[in-house]
């Protein structure tokens, strides 16, 4: 086994590095719904619940983009391995204005049809009135989100990951400070709610976009971007993108879809059951940052070493990789085990909600430590070495034939408690670990993706 391991300082240097400004990028990211998410318990459990639902369909959002930009990033990576920058800038541009296609169509659906879409995730109706509030405002950052993120995510391919973790950690001061005083009324300003959230959430938001605007067209000196790289229709490398990208944007879409209709499973139950899975869900998007930020280091450092040419150096990576994604795993798992108590106390909200939070955290501390190896496994090494369709069939193949509809009957059918559908929803995290650690192992997925 010693002899399958990466020796390299240069390996663990460019892992670790990739992996903690992802991760510190993505914390800070999630720590802004969890600010709204907090904040918002603490003023109103009804407003909170309604927030939560929301914040559903900006997972949804964020979803499309990552399996958009993560295209780009698994297509770019080996063009950064050959140090060819001009096809980078093209794949890039494609990847931005995709995303853009997609936030309009969020903004339209939030801001024109909000309780509509609301009632797909809840019946309660008391939820869906503050939830509408809070996304009739909260639409327009759908545009420019998704400008600003496929574009700091694309970025990743040629290894920039700070300028996400500079961008969001403005978002994260801007958004708690105006959640502060638009929520709760505070310096003289009206006392808002959820409408305040959805303010300060909005601005954050428009100083993010002039952030990246700024570095990728000033100061960036890898890429040296300029507007007309994102403006012009140049369908260079657009089938060469598809084909790598499509799948990854089915399978992070039909996941998002997935995790959206597993909230709207819970949705369907109690107010009670809403609430705790609001809490148990933003915990765990803060504590598996780490799995999704190791997929993303894994997918840059293949793609560029299949780039490279550096065929002899795959297997000893792939070995060394899943061993840290097990490590990660059991680390993050404790921490949350640790904690759940702790977390569960910081919200105001009822007796039973408590209760219901600290159960679902319980399962997810478990359920976290085979997520953090199966998620990387697939969409991290796998992707990144070029099969992207394989991601997409585990994937799609254990959410609908299995999780979902195993779950629907144990809630709407057989009745059983809310912690036994809660674990059945999760519980194809498990059982992925087995297909896709022999996969991951068979080294069938290494392609050569890019143009001689």
């Amino acid at each position: 086994m010693k002899k399958y391991i990466a020796k390299e300082p240069e390996f663990y240097k460019s892992f670790f590095t990739l992996l903690l400004l992802m991760a510190f990028q993505q914390l800070i990211a999630f720590a802004v719904n969890l600010a709204d998410n907090f904040m918002l318990g603490r003023y109103s459990e009804l407003a909170m619940a309604g927030a939560s639902l929301v914040n559903q369909l900006q997972f949804m959002l964020q979803s499309l983009v990552f399996g958009i930009s993560n295209g780009a990033v698994i297509l770019g990576s080996q063009y950064w391995g050959k140090r060819e920058i001009d096809p980078m800038k093209k794949i890039i541009g494609v990847a931005v204005k995709l995303s853009l296609i997609v936030g309009i169509i969020f903004f339209v659906a939030g801001r024109f049809f909000p309780e509509k879409v609301l009632l797909l995730l809840t019946n309660d109706a008391a939820v869906i009135a503050e939830g509408a509030k809070y996304l009739r405002v909260l639409s327009y950052t759908y545009l420019i989100y998704a400008v600003s993120n496929a574009l700091v995510m694309s970025m990743r391919a040629a290894e920039i990951a700070t300028i996400g973790t500079v961008m969001s950690a403005l978002t994260l001061v801007i958004n708690t400070c105006l959640n502060y005083v638009l929520i709760f009324g505070n310096f003289g300003a009206p006392r808002m709610g959820v409408v305040g959230a959805a303010a300060a959430t909005t601005v954050s938001r428009i100083v993010e976009f002039i952030v990246i605007m700024v570095f990728a067209f000033c100061i960036d000196k890898k890429l040296r971007m300029r507007p007309h790289d994102l403006i012009r229709f140049d369908f260079t490398y657009f089938r060469d993108y598809i084909r790598v990208a499509l799948p990854s944007i089915a399978a992070n879409g039909i996941w998002g879809a997935a995790t959206t209709v597993q909230t709207a499973i819970l949705g369907h139950l109690n107010a009670n059951i809403i609430a705790a899975n609001a809490i148990a869900s933003v915990v765990f998007s803060v504590a598996s940052v780490f799995s999704m930020s190791a997929a993303g280091a894994s997918s840059v450092l293949i793609g560029k070493t299949i780039g490279e040419g550096k065929m002899d150096r795959i297997k000893p990576y792939t070995i060394t990789l899943q061993l840290l994604f097990i490590l990660l795993g059991i680390l993050t798992g404790l921490l949350m085990f640790i904690l759940r108590t702790v977390i569960v106390r910081f919200y105001n909200v009822e007796p039973e909600t408590q209760r219901l939070a600290y159960t679902f955290l319980t399962i997810l501390s478990i359920s976290v430590v085979f997520s953090s190896y199966e998620y990387p496994a697939a969409g991290g090494i796998v992707a990144g070495g070029g099969d992207t369709k394989y991601p997409f069939l585990v994937d799609t193949l254990s959410m609908v034939l299995f999780t979902l509809p195993v779950s629907a009957l144990s809630a709407f059918v057989l009745k059983w408690p809310p912690a036994v559908t809660f674990l059945l929803l999760k519980s194809d995290q498990f059982f992925k670990c087995i297909p896709n650690g022999i996969k991951c192992n068979r080294y069938k997925w290494v392609k050569k993706l890019t143009r001689d």
